[in-house]
């Protein structure tokens, strides 16, 4: 079980996806630039089955915000778009537009 201070420690944020493009050489990722208000960020997401780079582009979605930085087929990713499995990745989104970089608690 995770515990509640453990959970405060994570920072989710919602950005907007202001660039979107696959990842040469992979069926599944697309990198993504998000804004996130008083940054942008680079991010990859395993979502290029089933959204199209342009599709994905002025959507707004949770991400992960203090995942340490990976690199994806060498490629930087800070940080993690936060996706629902039934079974493929579904892109979750506030019923609202909200600013980017408003945290969720």
């Amino acid at each position: 079980m995770l515990k509640f201070e453990d959970f405060k420690k994570m920072d989710i944020r919602i950005a907007t996806i202001v660039e979107a493009e696959k990842v040469s050489g992979a069926d599944k990722l697309l990198k993504l630039i998000v804004d996130l208000g008083e940054e942008k960020r680079q991010l990859i997401a395993g979502i290029a089955l089933q959204y199209e780079a342009q599709d994905v582009i002025g959507k707004q979605v949770p991400v992960l915000c203090n995942l340490e930085p990976a690199k994806i087929r060498g490629v930087e990713s800070n940080g993690m778009v936060l996706c629902a499995t039934a079974p493929d990745p579904v892109l979750l989104s506030p019923l609202k537009k909200v600013p980017a970089g408003s945290k969720i608690r």
